[in-house]
């Protein structure tokens, strides 16, 4: 299975964090499953870092890569269709972040693995 992964998600994954549901942890490990993070969680995660918001065991630019590797984890780059897609979004989720990430879903039709609740708003199938 191809799965989206949450920016939440992703953090509470690679430090295997109390939060995370059984089912989630199962998914992260599956060798079967194509994971995915979006550019716009990277994008989130070096704002959130440079605002002291988020620390990490490296610098960003070492860190960031070195888990997408050791997790077999793909970036999945922003298009044009992604963020024009984020314009017929109805505002059930106002985090800039996640609506990219929601529009990425639901134009890729990829499931989100997230805790986000808010995102069973949408039109897209939520895992956790």
């Amino acid at each position: 299975m191809k799965i989206l992964l949450d920016t939440q998600a992703f953090l509470w994954l690679i430090s295997d964090a109390p939060e995370l549901s059984k089912k989630a942890k199962k998914l992260f490990l599956d060798q079967d499953n194509d994971l995915f993070l979006s550019l716009a969680s990277i994008w989130e995660i070096a704002i959130k870092f440079s605002l002291g918001k988020l620390k990490l065991k490296q610098p960003i630019e070492k860190f960031l890569p070195a888990q997408l590797q050791e997790n077999s984890i793909l970036q999945l780059d922003i298009s044009f269709r992604h963020v024009a897609g984020v314009a017929a979004l109805p505002f059930h989720h106002r985090d800039p972040f996640d609506r990219l990430i929601i529009s990425q879903a639901i134009q890729e039709n990829l499931p989100i693995l997230s805790s986000d609740k808010a995102f069973d708003a949408y039109n897209i199938q939520r895992l956790w």
